[in-house]
């Protein structure tokens, strides 16, 4: 391994280290889908930063379960993200109403 693999998947670590952290404090669901995001981010990095083969040689496998994980990631984030608009929807005519 390179010394530029290492400072990359320890940077990785390092900023799942962080959106797990901030996932588990949080209790305001914006921050924490944002922390999730960064996580995955994290995550991802690490297994990029991780997938040679040796001289110089990347393992495509790897490259494409992260492609596809981050459009996963893009999803689940849009659809966290519709659904707390309608929980908040929800919460204000709620208080309305009261």
């Amino acid at each position: 391994m390179t010394d530029s693999t290492v400072v990359y998947a320890l940077a990785g670590i390092w900023i799942a280290m962080l959106g797990l952290r901030s996932l588990l404090v949080n209790r305001d669901h914006f921050k924490r889908i944002v922390a999730a995001n960064l996580l995955g981010s994290g995550v991802f990095l690490t297994l990029v930063a991780l997938a040679g083969r040796g001289e110089g040689a990347a393992d495509p496998i790897p490259h494409g379960m992260i492609l596809t994980g981050i459009v996963v990631a893009v999803s689940g984030t849009g659809l966290f993200l519709a659904l707390l608009g309608r929980l908040r929807e929800l919460e204000s005519s709620e208080e309305e109403e009261t």
